[in-house]
């Protein structure tokens, strides 16, 4: 699992990714059959898979460009935030990461994950001072987390 700041580089083969969003402003996002819900200000990471032509590299261009027709439920919060990157698991499975970041809050049940019955959404608050159980490299080279991750086995959607 590495980190990656451009879509470019990224594989382009099938796997998961974990998508990390800065939202600047609250954002009102209303999901299809529930009530609408404002998102806080923060950092939110989505898991997501790319099984597609172009796989990862594909999947992660997509979400990356500003220029895009809303298709996705997370495409709500890449047009009203940043995306500052993503980490990258060839072969990855999206519930797993899920799984592993059990402990972080779920701000939308259902975002993401209405074709999952496993996962409550997939997408997750990550707040100040919450620690995840892999590296990530911020913006002069300096690493937050810890090394390592052990992913739990997939799950079935």
């Amino acid at each position: 699992m590495r980190f990656i700041h451009t879509a470019a580089a990224a594989p382009a083969v099938p796997g998961a990714y974990l998508l990390l969003i800065a939202l600047p402003v609250k954002l009102p996002v209303a999901l299809p059959h529930r009530p609408e819900t404002i998102l806080p200000p923060g950092r939110y990471l989505y898991a997501g898979s790319a099984r597609g032509p172009g796989g990862l590299r594909a999947r992660l261009a997509r979400h990356m460009r500003a220029d895009k027709k809303p298709h996705w439920h997370i495409d709500r919060l890449t047009a009203a935030g940043a995306v500052e990157g993503a980490w990258v698991i060839p072969g990855g499975d999206e519930c797993a990461l899920v799984a592993a970041l059990a402990h972080l809050p779920v701000p939308l049940p259902g975002f993401g994950s209405t074709d999952c019955r496993t996962c409550a959404s997939h997408l997750l608050h990550w707040p100040a001072g919450a620690k995840l159980p892999f590296r990530h490299r911020r913006a002069g080279g300096r690493a937050s987390g810890r090394p390592g991750m052990a992913l739990p086995a997939p799950c079935i959607s």
